[in-house]
């Protein structure tokens, strides 16, 4: 064994002494900041692939429209398909509506789309809420699919997002009604028409019209889905293109614009250049990224700043190391002054404290993975018991808009950084006893025996 390794790990083994005391709790202190950026790194980056799953299960990859409104979508719809990397395109027809049912009355998004064919129904269908088998009630693979997505002939259906079926007891098979807000500048024109209307047969007619304009859509709910993302499962009701189109007085060839989804979402914008080059100026092509560009940004900016915050826990575990270092140096001066008069070189010196430095990372860095390891894999648990004791709610589904319990995702790249900086902490904590030690005079040592 090495001159200086082997004097570092003599000191550093227990003597029921107060520098074994402080040396324990400087692996401690390093131990419990690795945890600590593990597993908060983990939950973040799990967070943010999490809202991406969600987001990709439902929402389209591309959005393209002129200003939020198409004429003629029918020749783009045609453009779009034959792009390459394109899987499915759809117009769709979006905005929020007054949903009535039972005398309770709420504001979602209706989601007027082309019935889906092929995989995307498939895709779609999944998304649908799922019942125990009867013959097999606590087998999670054998679930039976609740209803059906929306069909080519289906104008009187919807489906409805699980929280908005949950919060009005909406059940398959139910009626809701559907009042559009589109037409409350014809309704005011009307009611003027009305009140400046000077015979009877004008006031009819025109009270006529406003009828016709505020009749409600009575649909019948097919299914109700349940994509993993809390908000879009509260706001939206997908509704056939065409009856969304009645609902906002669109032309059956007028739509809000068209959704399409790429054989590989994360390639999303090579496809989006594509269709740039191939339609006019006017129209605008959007990724999925760019349309909640807010949420991964806020998402990327917590995480990196809870790094930060954490780092600080290593700092202070670092300037533990260096206090102990400092200590041992005290203690040890005699024997340096022995080892220095003997003929040992101030790099070696320097070197025992150093290892020591980095030995004391190693042990904390270890214990921390395996701690870190240990809470990520009963994550769940521990939240459960915690919010059972003290009557916290961990990863709200109202706040942070995803369920499933707390989300979990560790890279490679995240652990490497992690640890390294653990260890690089520790050894540059180390730097300064060390350097202590080198440069103490074997004389004066040996005199403060």
């Amino acid at each position: 064994m090495f001159f200086s390794p082997f004097l570092a790990t003599r000191y550093l083994k227990p003597k029921r002494t107060f520098v074994s005391i402080i040396t324990l709790i400087s692996i401690l202190g390093v131990a419990l900041g690795v945890w600590a950026m593990i597993v908060v790194n983990s939950v973040f980056t799990g967070y943010g692939v999490r809202m991406k799953e969600s987001i990709l299960g439902v929402a389209p990859h591309l959005v393209i429209d002129s200003g939020g409104f198409l004429k003629d979508w029918p020749s783009i719809y045609e453009q779009v398909k034959g792009v390459e990397g394109i899987e499915t395109v759809t117009p769709f027809v979006t905005g929020q509506v007054v949903m009535d049912y039972g005398g309770r009355r709420s504001a979602p998004w209706i989601r007027g789309v082309l019935p889906p064919e092929g995989k995307e129904l498939e895709r779609m269908q999944d998304k649908l809420t799922k019942r125990p088998h009867p013959d097999f009630p606590h087998d999670p693979k054998k679930m039976i699919q609740d209803g059906e997505f929306i069909g080519e002939n289906d104008f009187y259906s919807a489906v409805v997002g699980s929280v908005i079926a949950e919060s009005n007891n909406i059940q398959i098979g139910d009626k809701i009604l559907l009042y559009s807000n589109n037409s409350i500048n014809q309704i005011m024109d009307s009611l003027d028409g009305v009140e400046g209307a000077t015979d009877e047969e004008g006031r009819k007619k025109g009270i006529a019209e406003i009828k016709k304009m505020t009749a409600p859509q009575e649909l019948t709910v097919k299914g109700i889905f349940d994509s993993g993302n809390w908000d879009f499962d509260a706001t939206v009701v997908f509704v056939h293109l065409e009856t969304a189109q009645v609902l906002y007085g669109f032309d059956l060839d007028e739509s809000h614009g068209i959704a399409a989804r790429t054989v590989d979402p994360f390639k999303a914008d090579q496809v989006q250049a594509k269709i740039h080059e191939m339609l006019p100026e006017q129209y605008a092509v959007r990724t999925w990224a760019q349309l909640n560009k807010a949420t991964f940004d806020a998402i990327a900016a917590e995480r990196q700043m809870m790094f930060l915050i954490l780092f600080i826990i290593m700092i202070v575990g670092s300037f533990g190391i260096m206090s102990t270092m400092i200590t041992v140096t005290v203690q040890k001066r005699t024997e340096i002054g022995i080892l220095k008069a003997l003929g040992s070189r101030e790099g070696q010196i320097a070197w025992v404290f150093l290892f020591q430095g980095i030995l004391v990372g190693l042990i904390g860095v270890i214990v921390g993975f395996g701690l870190a390891q240990l809470t990520i894999w009963q994550r769940n648990t521990i939240a459960g018991w915690v919010g059972k004791q003290f009557g916290v709610e961990f990863f709200n589904a109202e706040i942070y808009k995803i369920d499933g319990g707390i989300p979990s995702v560790q890279t490679p790249s995240d652990l490497a950084v992690i640890t390294l900086s653990a260890i690089v902490c520790c050894t540059l904590a180390a730097l300064v006893p060390a350097f202590l030690a080198a440069f103490l005079q074997p004389a004066k040592a040996l005199r403060s025996q």
